[in-house]
C-alpha cells in the first residue's frame, strides 16, 4: 500500500446499483496539487481493472505511479493548475471496499459480497467528493475499466463536472470482449484453490491468476508489436530434460513472467468481480438506449482517445462513443491514435498521449 493513501469511511449504508447494500464503506485516494479557495479545480481520475490510487509519486511516497508521465507539475494533468484525485475503486483490493474486505462480523466477504456495477464505481467517487467538500469538478477522467466509470460518473451526476476525459474505453462492452474476460474468469473459478471464492487470505487461485494474467497480456497488447518486439526469438536458457512444452521461445518467457509478477498481488475474487462489472456496463440502461443514456451528460469539453491496434476497446468504439457525445452545447474532441501497443497504449505511449491530453487540460 502507498505510504500516500488516504482513507474515507462512510457509516451510512451503500445501495449497490443491481441489489444489496454495504453497511459500511471504505474509499482509498491519493491527492497532487492544491484545491484552490473557490473548490473548483479538482480533477477525478478513476482507474483501469488491476491498478491502485497510486497514479504518481508524491513526498510522502517518491515510488513511481501507474501514470507517472502524465500526472505532476509541468506534466499534462498538471498539478501546479489542478488538484488532481486518484480514487481506488470499490471492489478492489487496495484500499476500498470490495470482497477481499472484512464484512461487519469481521470475515471476508468473499463471493458474498453483491454484484458490482461500474455505477457502483463512479458513486462510491461522488461520495468521496462529498465528504471532500468538492461540489463541482474541473474534469472526471480515465482509462479503460476508469473510463467507463468517468463515464458513468458524468451520466449519474451530471452537474458535477466540466470536463470528461475517456481513453480507450466504451459505452459497452464488444461480445468479444466479454468472451475474453469470461473465459480469464473461468481459468480463476476453475482452479481448485479458489474453493468457490472461500479462501484465506493471501492463498488463492495462483494457477488460474497466472492463466488469467496471460490472457490479458495478450489482448493488452498488439499482434504487430510482439511481431516487433519478438518474433520467432528462443530464450539462451536450455529445455528443461523431460519436459516437452517448456517454454521455448521470448514471447512465451515474457508472458510468464507478467503472470509470475501479478499473482499474489490482486485478490482474486476482486478481479472476478471487477471484470464482471465491465460486462454488466451499458450505458442504454440510463434512458433505454446508448444515445439516450449520453443525452444525459451535461460536461461541455469532452476529450475521447481511440487507439487503431485496440482489440479490447477498437477503434470504431471511441468514434462511436465521441459522435454520441457531440451536440447540445458539448464540445467533442476524437483522437485516434495509430500506438503500437493496443490497449496497453494509455500506459506505454506516452510521445502519443502525451501532447493530446496536455493540450486538453491547459484549456480547462
Amino acid at each position: 500500500m502507498s505510504a500516500a493513501r488516504k482513507i474515507v469511511r462512510l457509516e451510512q449504508p451503500f445501495r449497490m446499483h443491481r441489489g444489496g447494500r454495504l453497511t459500511e464503506l471504505t474509499i482509498a485516494y491519493e491527492t497532487w496539487g492544491r484545491l484552490n479557495d473557490a473548490r473548483d479545480n479538482a480533477v477525478l481520475v478513476f482507474t483501469g481493472l488491476s491498478p491502485s490510487a497510486h497514479a504518481t509519486s508524491s513526498p510522502e511516497d517518491p515510488s513511481p505511479g501507474w501514470w507517472e508521465e502524465m500526472i505532476g507539475a509541468g506534466r499534462p494533468i498538471d498539478t501546479d493548475r489542478h488538484h488532481v484525485i486518484c480514487v481506488n475503486s470499490l471492489g478492489s483490493c487496495y484500499g476500498s471496499t470490495g470482497p477481499a474486505s472484512a464484512d461487519s462480523r469481521g470475515r471476508r466477504y468473499g463471493v458474498a459480497f453483491p454484484v458490482l456495477s461500474i455505477e457502483d464505481i463512479a458513486r462510491a467517487g461522488h461520495e468521496l467528493l462529498r465528504a471532500l467538500r468538492i461540489v463541482r469538478l474541473r474534469a472526471v477522467a480515465g482509462p479503460s475499466m476508469g473510463g467507463m466509470s468517468a463515464l458513468a460518473f458524468a451520466i449519474l451526476f451530471p452537474d458535477a463536472c466540466g470536463a470528461l476525459v475517456s481513453l480507450s474505453s466504451a459505452a459497452r462492452a464488444t461480445p468479444f470482449a466479454i468472451a475474453l474476460r469470461s473465459l480469464q474468469r473461468e481459468m480463476i473459478r476453475r482452479d481448485p484453490d479458489w474453493r468457490g471464492g472461500d479462501y484465506a487470505a493471501g492463498e488463492g487461485p495462483i494457477q488460474g491468476m497466472r492463466l488469467a494474467r496471460k490472457l490479458g497480456m495478450i489482448t493488452y497488447r498488439s499482434a504487430e508489436e510482439w511481431q516487433q518486439r519478438f518474433g520467432r526469438e528462443r530464450i539462451p536458457e536450455e529445455r528443461k530434460p523431460g519436459d516437452p512444452f517448456c517454454i521455448d521461445f521470448e514471447i512465451e518467457s515474457y508472458l510468464e513472467s507478467h503472470a509470475h509478477k501479478f499473482t499474489g498481488q490482486f485478490d482474486a475474487n476482486c478481479y472476478l468481480y471487477l471484470s464482471r462489472s465491465m460486462d454488466l456496463f451499458d450505458v442504454a440502461e440510463h434512458g433505454g438506449s446508448v444515445q439516450a443514456g449520453l443525452d444525459r451528460v451535461r460536461a461541455r469539453r469532452i476529450l475521447v482517445i481511440g487507439v487503431e491496434t485496440d482489440i479490447l476497446f477498437p477503434l470504431h468504439q471511441q468514434h462511436e462513443l465521441a459522435e454520441g457525445l457531440d451536440g447540445d452545447g458539448r464540445e467533442v474532441d476524437f483522437v485516434p491514435l495509430p500506438s503500437l501497443q493496443g490497449h496497453d497504449s494509455f500506459l506505454v505511449d506516452m510521445d502519443r498521449f502525451r501532447p493530446e491530453i496536455a493540450r486538453f487540460f491547459a484549456g480547462l
